[in-house]
């Protein structure tokens, strides 16, 4: 038998890249292993999957904009922030590695960001020149200085017709590492 896991919240960011089209299936089987999934859409990731397939295959609303209205007096973005126990970002464009690095908080994603104490995962997807460039490798650094965790990315065929890395790992692989994530979290420290 299975073990079953309490529920993990976890954030699931979903920035500007073609692989955007995978979150769906991330934040489903995510859903499937008992976590709790808030999707937040940067405006460009909604030109590539709709924020309803989101919230049908997470089961909460969809946050698109700081904007967004709850039910409660809390801003909606700052009690995602309070509430979460990771924030992913899958994918991860190299706009939105570089506002992470740089503390820019100009959407609902960036916002949620800067106000959460959890544990940040990066996915990367992009094309292999700008994975590859110094700005992008410099924010990766200043990430990973603070403590953030990469994912991938992998090589193989980029959507713009390059061969190279900047592929989005596969799903069932990140979802085994935010598993893995939530088995520390359970556990606490190490001593």
């Amino acid at each position: 038998m299975p073990e079953i896991y309490p529920a993990m919240n976890i954030v699931l960011g979903i920035s500007a890249s073609i692989a955007a089209y995978k979150a769906a299936d991330l934040a489903s089987k995510l859903t499937k292993q008992n976590c709790s999934v808030h999707v937040v859409m940067t405006g460009g990731a909604t030109q590539f999957v709709t924020p309803l397939t989101l919230q049908t295959l997470s089961r909460h609303p969809v946050t698109t904009s700081v904007f967004d209205e709850k039910v409660s007096w809390h801003p909606g973005h700052i009690e995602l922030a309070d509430n979460a126990d990771l924030l992913l970002v899958a994918p991860a464009t190299a706009d939105i590695i570089a506002k992470l690095a740089h503390g820019f908080a100009d959407d609902a994603l960036t916002a949620i960001a800067l106000a959460t104490r959890a544990p940040l995962v990066i996915a990367p997807a992009m094309n292999g020149k700008m994975w590859l460039h110094s700005a992008t490798a410099a924010n990766v650094e200043i990430l990973r200085q603070r403590g953030a965790s990469f994912i991938g990315p992998e090589e193989g065929m980029l959507a713009c017709g390059y061969e190279g890395i900047g592929r989005l790992w596969p799903v069932d692989d990140i979802v085994r590492q935010v598993l893995a994530y939530r088995t520390r979290i359970i556990q606490g420290p190490k001593k």
